[in-house]
């Protein structure tokens, strides 16, 4: 009896089996699955794409501080005119922000950033003369630099 009940549920199963593949065609499921994969590839591109934006903004703040920290010495050095000093300063500020926008795409971020290469190239060549710099100018190329790092 267990034996008949076990082979009459294996060909109802079977019967049930073939009538639903029956209903759904192959191509139905070979479409199904190839869906699947275009989506999961876009959700992996997507991971890739977010997190090297995350990485590429992560070395832009950390440049942006650098930058900042080495223009904050040459303002010192500008105070204490040793303007020797403050030139190699900003020549450093000039070389990490110009390393940053190497290479990257033109936007308004780095639209900006060159333009404040060129305004501390400016300052240094009126150091390098040896024409005084107010304080002013320097306290706006901060500002400047300041409102890159908040972007």
């Amino acid at each position: 009896m267990a034996k008949f009940l076990t082979s009459l549920l294996l060909l109802v199963g079977a019967f049930g089996a073939g009538y639903y593949v029956g209903q759904r065609p192959v191509g139905t499921l070979q479409q199904s699955v190839s869906d699947l994969q275009q989506s999961l590839k876009e959700v992996s591109r997507n991971v890739v794409d977010t997190t090297l934006g995350i990485e590429r903004d992560l070395r832009r703040r950390q440049g942006l501080v650098e930058a900042k920290s080495r223009f904050l010495q040459a303002k010192v050095y500008v105070i204490d005119r040793n303007h020797s000093e403050a030139v190699k300063e900003l020549a450093g500020v000039i070389e990490a922000l110009e390393a940053m926008t190497k290479g990257a795409k033109a936007d308004d971020t780095t639209a900006a950033l060159r333009h404040l290469v060129d305004s501390l190239r400016d300052v240094q060549l009126e150091l390098t003369t040896g024409k005084p710099i107010s304080f002013k100018r320097m306290d706006e190329l901060q500002q400047r630099m300041d409102q890159q790092l908040n972007k």
